[in-house]
């Protein structure tokens, strides 16, 4: 059996101001049928991007996972919340992995009132 060479890369951008969103707290759970299993938690640097990814490649595994991005934090301290509660607070994003060997990218494009994500590179 071949060494998986996968791994799972993210970053925010924030949108509404036209920059990176720096110190969002992300959290990464694998979805099973006994529920979500935490596997990982860090933080956006300066450039939106976490400093290593989320899921190295001597951890990945494929199946389902979810990313979820603490980002009402993020929104007070940079003054775009809007009243309480907030719109938007926690995103996940629940997404599949099927490649062993494949790169997954899933960023976040971020404004106080919509986001959207994709598959990147």
């Amino acid at each position: 059996m071949s060494q998986t060479q996968g791994y799972l890369t993210t970053h925010v951008l924030d949108t509404a101001r036209g920059i990176p969103a720096q110190g969002i707290a992300i959290t990464l759970f694998r979805i099973t049928d006994g529920g979500r299993e935490q596997i990982a938690t860090t933080v956006t640097n300066a450039d939106g991007r976490t400093d290593a990814p989320i899921l190295p490649v001597d951890a990945f595994a494929t199946g389902t996972y979810e990313l979820v991005f603490a980002c009402g934090d993020y929104l007070r301290a940079t003054g775009q919340a809007g009243d309480d509660p907030l719109f938007l607070d926690q995103i996940p994003l629940r997404f599949g992995m099927s490649d062993p060997d494949a790169h997954y990218h899933v960023p976040l494009l971020l404004s106080p009132y919509g986001y959207s994500t994709y598959r990147g590179s």
